[in-house]
């Protein structure tokens, strides 16, 4: 309740009261201000009776945002960091008000709903659980749009969409045929389908309940994909060939690299879209390359995430399978993550 506001009230009050004054009683001018102005006084006791009623009830209702923005902060200091805090905070004000990391700032002052403090405090109780912020909002943010996630999903990381944009970087031309092996939320796929030219996009993956949610995000986001159920360790090689671009980002991480895994990835994303047994940690490279010896067309490109220790190793299975131009790239932080070749002849 703004000064403003008060003043307002009074002075339309007043001229209420002259008005009326002026208008019934010219002949009694003197002993009619003495009646309106007794009359005012008890209307402006009114006003600010009233105005410390809404006060109150105001203030018991909101909360400025930048309390809660410190309640955040503090409450998820004890097992994050600030840089991660920050990531989180702009998560959950751009799914819960809509606001951008500049409206996150101009609208620090603004007053927050018990609705939204409560939803608040709901993430905030499972995020010191350690469940993953994309988990508990049901959605995840890759290549510029929002993609359902599951627990029956991988949630994509900022490296595949770097792989992503090697693809689409690499592969101009019209009518391209595209294979993605273990699609899960269908990221990659999707991604594709909308960046390149016409392309005809197929999608498989060994888990009925992850197709559900990347035919549910295909529909969501216009992509035109056909998702497949299959298993690549059991898929026997084509005829002839059926693609021009096979990509995978396939399980990579051996069983005694858990050890060094976070909680959030650990104990809540799906252990079939992770792990690889520790005695054979290029199972699936080997798998999709047998595959793509022959399901690959003459000039055909293979395109794979990989784990950073076994980057040489992959290289060499891709090599003995007759793929050529074998490039391994860095991602963000330095690590080699991505190996692509081109396949000129069958084995």
């Amino acid at each position: 309740m703004s000064k403003a506001f008060f003043m307002i009230v009074c002075i339309i009050c007043i001229s209420s009261r002259l008005f009326s004054m002026h208008k019934n009683n010219k002949n009694s001018l003197f002993y009619g201000y003495i009646s309106h102005f007794i009359s005012l006084y008890s209307n402006i006791k009114l006003i600010l009776t009233l105005k410390a009623l809404f006060s109150s009830i105001f203030l018991t209702i909101f909360t400025p945002m930048k309390e809660t923005l410190q309640h955040i902060k503090e409450s998820l200091s004890p097992i994050f960091s600030q840089r991660e805090i920050n990531s989180l905070i702009k998560i959950i004000f751009e799914n819960l008000k809509g606001y951008s990391q500049v409206d996150i700032i101009m609208h620090s002052d603004d007053e927050l709903s018990d609705y939204i403090k409560n939803k608040i405090d709901k993430i905030l109780s499972r995020l010191l659980n350690h469940e993953p912020i994309q988990y508990i909002l049901g959605e995840a943010y890759f290549q510029g749009f929002h993609l359902k996630v599951t627990p029956s999903t991988l949630i994509p990381r900022p490296e595949t969409e770097q792989l992503v944009d090697i693809i689409i970087r690499e592969n101009s031309r019209p009518d391209l045929r595209i294979l993605d092996i273990g699609t899960g939320s269908g990221a990659i796929a999707i991604a594709l389908a909308r960046a390149l030219h016409f392309p005809q996009v197929d999608a498989i993956d060994i888990s009925s309940e992850a197709l559900i949610v990347a035919k549910e995000n295909a529909k969501t986001l216009k992509a035109n994909v056909n998702f497949i159920l299959k298993d690549i360790l059991n898929e026997p090689a084509p005829c002839e060939p059926l693609y021009d671009i096979i990509v995978s980002n396939p399980p990579y991480i051996t069983h005694t690299e858990r050890t060094h895994m976070e909680p959030n990835v650990l104990d809540y994303e799906p252990h079939s879209a992770l792990f690889v047994p520790d005695s054979d940690p290029l199972l699936f490279y080997r798998a999709i390359a047998k595959y793509a010896d022959r399901a690959l067309s003459h000039g055909g490109r293979l395109y794979f995430e990989i784990n950073r220790n076994y980057d040489k190793e992959t290289a060499e299975l891709l090599s003995n399978y007759g793929f050529e131009d074998i490039s391994i790239e860095k991602d963000m932080y330095a690590n080699d993550r991505f190996v692509s070749a081109t396949k000129t002849s069958h084995v």
